[in-house]
């Protein structure tokens, strides 16, 4: 009889990833994936622990679960950071695993099945060199852009943040290694891959850091595009700056978080740099590459966060110009030093703040859209549409494009004249290499 999982995840890029790689591992395993827990024999939640709707989501869905026939276990940052307490909580579920130990997976279910409830939290493991490799089929299955992490932790211990103690110190991954992965990525059609790490920029397995990274990387032929996330200013370094510049492949698109604008909450954060040395690492990005995209995030009501604070905030924003960004209000995280502090924020302030800030930065990102149209781009068509006749691809700037069918395919790159924007996407029609460079 074939075995059923299904995985389900929360929050960042690094999730998704690691769902696709727990994936293959069960898959070795004889699991066939299906789509839905109630077709599942195994469900996995794959948690983020970020912010405290993404942890509550898990525990509301482990809720609606306990009930089902399936096993159950819980993965992720969750799982990392409170254990036990999970299956105290919730006593259906079956085991418990941290994100460095899904190599595991085939040992804590089989334990499981004896009717213990084993927890793995060990964050000393490499599980890289231990987890199952994809099929080409499997990853021919899954699209023609790709994530493939190459660095995990952090060491930069922001006031608000979790990571640290979720996923450890910063951890590199070879570059063979990494290339090799690539390399399977791409011959199974892949075209465009996006460098994950929780600091990736602070990548250390190789010559040259992440900039070294990314020059191997472009030498792969079919390999057409690349990206990287999520960066820390302090290590925006020159030669990363200058691959911007010298790299076709890598894309002019840079997700830089910043946090706030005030240096008195910067400091607060532990974030180790002002908000003018911010917007000077901005400025020189965008000297090496002036069709730059920025994204960045933000928090508002981070603990003694004043009024002024938040103009200052704003401040930055009118200063910089973002393509597009995240924002948030400030969630106390259990364990960390912001949620320690006395002076947090009202709710209905930050509510407030998060409005005001979101209004500007959707008025940016409409601006930055609406600039596009006119222009001719390439855009990497990623499936088709939902109405007939018409592809859905990717800009360099990652905003989605709506092609009408000009005899494209799958996985090609395509000049398309920009016609028009609406909301998040951009509509175009293909156009003749000949007719226009590219932007």
């Amino acid at each position: 009889m074939t075995k059923r999982a299904f995985i389900k995840s929360f929050g960042c890029q690094m999730n998704v990833y690691d769902a696709a790689r727990m994936a293959d591992q069960l898959t070795a395993e004889g699991y066939e994936m299906v789509p839905t827990a109630d077709d599942a024999d195994l469900v996995l939640l794959n948690t983020c622990h970020i912010r405290e709707k993404a942890a509550e989501k898990v525990y509301s869905e482990l809720g609606r679960l306990k009930d089902g026939p399936a096993m159950i276990g819980v993965a992720g940052c969750v799982a990392q950071a409170e254990g036990d307490e999970i299956i105290k909580r919730q006593p259906r579920v079956s085991f418990v695993v941290g994100p460095q130990a899904y190599h595991k997976l085939p040992s804590l279910i089989a334990e499981a099945q004896t009717g213990a409830q084993p927890v793995e939290t060990d964050l000393a493991d490499d599980k890289f060199a231990a987890l199952a490799a994809p099929t080409r089929r499997v990853i021919a299955s899954r699209g023609v852009t790709a994530f493939l992490t190459v660095q995990e932790g952090c060491d930069k211990f922001c006031a608000f943040c979790v990571v640290p103690y979720t996923r450890g110190a910063e951890v590199s991954r070879p570059v063979a290694e990494i290339v090799e992965e690539a390399e399977r990525l791409v011959a199974a059609g892949v075209r465009e891959i996006t460098l994950l790490g929780q600091n990736v920029n602070a990548y250390s397995g190789g010559d040259g850091g992440l900039a070294g990274l990314i020059t191997v990387l472009a030498a792969i032929p079919d390999l057409k595009r690349l990206r990287f996330t999520t960066s820390h200013p302090l290590d925006m370094d020159e030669a990363l700056i200058a691959a911007h510049r010298d790299e076709p492949k890598l894309m002019p698109y840079l997700h830089l978080p910043v946090q706030a604008g005030s240096d008195s909450i910067l400091k607060a954060m532990n974030r180790k740099h002002t908000a003018a040395q911010y917007v000077d690492i901005i400025q020189k990005v965008r000297a090496a590459r002036p069709d730059l995209a920025l994204s960045g995030d933000f928090i508002v009501g981070f603990p003694g966060e004043t009024d002024e604070d938040f103009e200052a905030t704003l401040s930055l924003v009118e200063t910089v110009g973002y393509a597009s960004a995240y924002s948030f209000k400030y969630s106390p995280r259990p364990g960390t030093p912001a949620a320690l502090r006395d002076d947090q924020v009202p709710e209905p302030v930050k509510s407030a703040r998060l409005t005001k800030l979101q209004a500007l930065l959707a008025a940016q990102q409409k601006a930055f859209n609406a600039g596009c149209v006119g222009r001719t781009l390439p855009i990497l068509i990623e499936k088709a549409g939902r109405r007939e006749g018409q592809w859905v691809g990717r800009s360099p700037y990652l905003q989605p494009v709506h092609i009408q069918d000009g005899g494209e395919t799958i996985g090609d790159t395509v000049n398309v004249e920009i016609t028009g924007a609406e909301g998040n996407s951009l509509f175009g029609v293909a156009v003749a290499a000949s007719q226009k460079d590219a932007a």
